[in-house]
C-alpha cells in the first residue's frame, strides 16, 4: 500500500487517488509546432528515480497535489497543492 499525504486530508491510501502524469511545462500555444505539441502530449519521460507527478483526490478533497515520488520504491518525498510553494512531508 502507498501512502499519499494530502496536503488537505493527511496521509489516504493511493486508491483514493487518480494519477494525473508527469508534471511538465506545457508548451507556449502560440509558437509551439505539431511535433512539439504531439510530443508534450503522448512521450513519457518514465525516469527511474525521483520526479514531480501531479495526482487528482477523487476520493477525499476532490483537489489535485504534486508529488515528488521515487519510481523504484514509491516513497513519497513531498506533496503540495497544485500551485503552492513549497512542500509538505
Amino acid at each position: 500500500m502507498i501512502l499519499i499525504p494530502c496536503p488537505n486530508c493527511g496521509p489516504r491510501n493511493s486508491s483514493e487517488f487518480t494519477y494525473e502524469g508527469e508534471n511538465k511545462e506545457r508548451p507556449n500555444a502560440a509558437t509551439v509546432t505539431k511535433a512539439q505539441w504531439r510530443n508534450y502530449l503522448y512521450l513519457k519521460n518514465n525516469p527511474l528515480g525521483w520526479t514531480t507527478e501531479t495526482w487528482y483526490h477523487s476520493s477525499g478533497c476532490k483537489k489535485f497535489l504534486v508529488a515528488e515520488r521515487h519510481t523504484m520504491t514509491n516513497e513519497i518525498r513531498s506533496t503540495k497543492a497544485l500551485g503552492q510553494q513549497g512542500g509538505a512531508s
